[in-house]
């Protein structure tokens, strides 16, 4: 597949309480904003919220799955999270092909993940090498 400056690809999750607590435990990363919900009704959210890096994460599935695809290696990520995403909610992650370098196998990509109203809820751009045929 040629990959030509436009290009786009989404991918769809339910990021349920118990996805939650899998990425807590792996992340080390047991803030009571997220799994408490006691405590996650007295802050500004008014209940439990998804890691902002669990979310995140599904550009990284989303390059290796789709687009560029399997074998692309990851070389850097911004990430501004606008929104927050809330335990239970379906996301759409999207990328989107912004640059492509012309001495390097090397793209550029919007990415960003929306919740299930399609706000924006985490932008930012990723830089990914493509994979090199053996």
């Amino acid at each position: 597949m040629k990959i030509k400056i436009g290009d786009t690809e989404t991918i769809e999750k339910t990021i349920d309480a118990e996805t939650v607590a899998a990425f807590a435990k792996i992340a080390e990363d047991f803030n009571p904003v997220h799994l408490d919900e006691e405590y996650a009704a007295t802050t500004q959210f008014g209940k439990p919220i998804v890691h902002g890096m669990l979310a995140s994460s599904l550009i990284s599935g989303l390059l290796a799955s789709k687009l560029p695809g399997k074998g692309c290696i990851y070389l850097g990520q911004t990430i501004k999270f606008t929104k927050p995403i809330y335990v239970g909610e379906s996301v759409t992650a999207k990328v989107t092909v912004t640059q492509i370098r012309e001495d390097k196998p090397i793209v550029t990509l919007l990415t960003e993940v929306f919740n299930q109203q399609m706000e924006l809820t985490i932008s930012g751009e990723a830089t990914v090498k493509l994979a090199q045929a053996v």
